[in-house]
């Protein structure tokens, strides 16, 4: 769509929500209009942001990002000023704008599960085939500390013994600071034109990879396979996408289009960190089964497994099809 087309079919919308808030920053008048026209203002608002977000994809002219900038602007102030809690914000974070986002940054989802998922085949079938390859990818004395978390007669697997004490809410506290720090980095790496970030992807990749073969040649597959089996859908999900976000922001420093690269990174920014925000809340869900859940040795192989699967089903089912039908995706 050419931006005359776009502007000709979205004028008028613009002018109306522009003469609203006119009407709602009025102090007398504010609580009468959020009050009367409060669902017709939340749609006309997020219709807004879908063309802010239409400009910036199809590279509009700077005077048009900014007009719609700024009323998005005006719109968030008073979007915000409602009485909505936090939990409400998250809530509708959770259920629509989360998937919504995903859905919207495929390519780069796609890309990232690429960059991660095919090293770790490789090097995983590398090592079954040829076990002294594991000691080029991780140090002897770690995949010596690694294969100590998962002998089977540990009450706690996945821990080691210099953990084994600790309690699973500890345990939580210090997963969620592992997790976390990973995608933090991976989408930091992206100010490095992607190379922080591919690097951050494939070193994941190339380590979970490798122990995971080193662990079938060992002999210990059941206790890690049922140990990672019920949290690996929510955290390598959440260490894609936060290499989807890194890599979107470094392809807007190596192909800023039209704008100056400081202009493309404001304009992917906000996309970026929902998916940013979307990973640790994986990430977080990731840590609490890790550490309440996965490190459970009483429970019997196959309930850690079914319980895996439909992670992977929730997970998948949950990012193609919640939120569907909101404004932004009818185009």
């Amino acid at each position: 769509m050419r931006q005359k087309e776009f502007e000709n079919r979205y004028q008028q919308t613009w002018d109306a929500f522009a003469q609203k808030l006119d009407q709602v920053e009025s102090i007398k008048r504010r609580k009468s209009v959020l009050n009367n026209d409060l669902k017709r203002y939340d749609e006309d608002y997020r219709t807004l942001c879908y063309c802010l977000s239409l400009a910036r994809e199809r590279q509009y002219s700077p005077y048009l990002i900014k007009r719609l900038e700024k009323l998005v602007f005006r719109g968030h102030q008073v979007f915000y000023q409602r009485k909505i809690g936090i939990f409400y914000q998250i809530y509708r974070f959770i259920l629509f704008g989360f998937p919504a986002a995903v859905r919207k940054q495929s390519k780069f989802i796609w890309i990232a599960t690429g960059i991660f998922y095919l090293p770790a085949l490789i090097i995983f079938a590398l090592v079954l085939l040829f076990p002294e390859l594991v000691y080029s990818i991780v140090e002897p004395g770690q995949v010596a500390e690694i294969e100590s978390m998962y002998d089977p007669g540990l009450d706690k697997i996945g821990r080691g013994r210099d953990r084994a004490s600790d309690t699973d809410f500890a345990m939580f506290g210090h997963y969620v600071w592992n997790n976390i720090g990973i995608a933090f980095r991976e989408f930091a790496g992206g100010f490095m034109a992607t190379l922080g970030t591919l690097f951050y992807l494939i070193f994941n990749a190339l380590f979970f990879g490798a122990l995971s073969a080193h662990m079938i040649n060992a002999g210990f597959e059941q206790p890690f396979f049922t140990f990672v089996s019920g949290h690996a859908p929510y955290e390598l999900t959440g260490i894609v996408l936060a290499g989807a976000a890194g890599i979107k922001l470094g392809w807007a420093i190596i192909s800023p289009g039209n704008f100056s690269r400081k202009q493309a990174l404001i304009n992917v920014g906000r996309e970026c960190m929902v998916l940013v925000y979307g990973a640790i809340f994986l990430l977080l869900i990731a840590a609490f089964v890790e550490a309440f859940w996965s490190s459970n040795a009483s429970i019997a192989p196959i309930i850690k497994y079914s319980v895996g699967i439909a992670g992977w089903l929730l997970v998948i089912v949950y990012l193609t099809l919640m939120g569907r039908g909101r404004i932004g995706e009818s185009e």
